[in-house]
């Protein structure tokens, strides 16, 4: 659904290489839930994917890899306005099994790959006093599945504390930081995840039917959108009411 509204900054565009359109990076663009969000997003931005095979390559569990996109993505636009953090690793692993050289690379992928994302972009969003920061996390983290999802779980509150804290430190400065929690979806992250269990979950949300990537991704559309500009800080339950918080 294209945004009507001026999709044009009030501050100095001279930093603006793609013809006035607002650029947005989404991490994770070549997935499922992240290429959902990149092809809504396209309809009024300029979208950068950043992924294995995305519109810049990356591994995002590289901390050097991820500056150096960064830096790539400035360089070739000019500017961010919009960060979308998609990209997400799963590992499941038994507590008393889970090695730490694979939590560290979940942590790695899906928490300090935004961190360092948000550092190179807000600087120059907090300057045209605009931006948007919405981290895609899981309603896992209200009703995790068992312990065998710790390292996931654990990394998607990370996600909702730092957009808690952005939105209280950025705020002043016109930029957002928010988090959407999608339920479970059927994406090839989830195949391995029986039918029954998808019947069961829907079954038990308010609204009872499957979930897709586009409802995500409609609600990450709506965030980023001049229209929510009294929203941040939240996160908004994607999760057809399972989690009613």
């Amino acid at each position: 659904m294209a945004d009507n509204t001026d999709n044009t900054d009030n501050t100095d565009n001279a930093d603006n290489k793609d013809g006035g359109r607002r650029v947005a990076v989404v991490t994770g663009g070549s997935g499922a839930i992240g290429g959902a969000i990149a092809a809504r997003l396209a309809e009024d931005h300029t979208v950068v994917a950043l992924d294995r095979d995305g519109d810049v390559a990356v591994d995002l569990a590289d901390q050097a890899q991820v500056r150096q996109a960064a830096q790539e993505v400035l360089s070739r636009h000019g500017r961010v306005d919009v960060l979308v953090h998609a990209a997400a690793m799963v590992a499941f692993e038994a507590i008393e099994e889970f090695d730490l050289e694979l939590w560290r690379q979940v942590q790695a992928v899906n928490v300090e790959s935004a961190l360092l994302l948000t550092q190179a972009f807000t600087p120059g969003m907090r300057q045209r006093r605009f931006g948007r920061l919405v981290f895609v996390v899981s309603n896992t983290f209200w009703r995790p599945a068992g312990g065998h999802q710790i390292a996931y779980v654990a990394s998607k509150g990370a996600l909702i504390g730092m957009a808690r804290a952005l939105a209280v430190g950025l705020g002043g400065d016109g930029v957002a930081a928010m988090a959407v929690a999608p339920g479970l979806t059927r994406t090839p992250a989830t195949s391995v995840v029986p039918a029954e269990e998808f019947q069961d979950v829907a079954a038990h949300q308010a609204l009872a039917r499957p979930l897709t990537p586009d409802d995500a991704a409609a609600v990450v559309a709506m965030l980023v959108r001049d229209d929510a500009a009294a929203l941040t800080g939240q996160t908004l339950m994607a999760d057809g009411g399972l989690v009613l918080s």
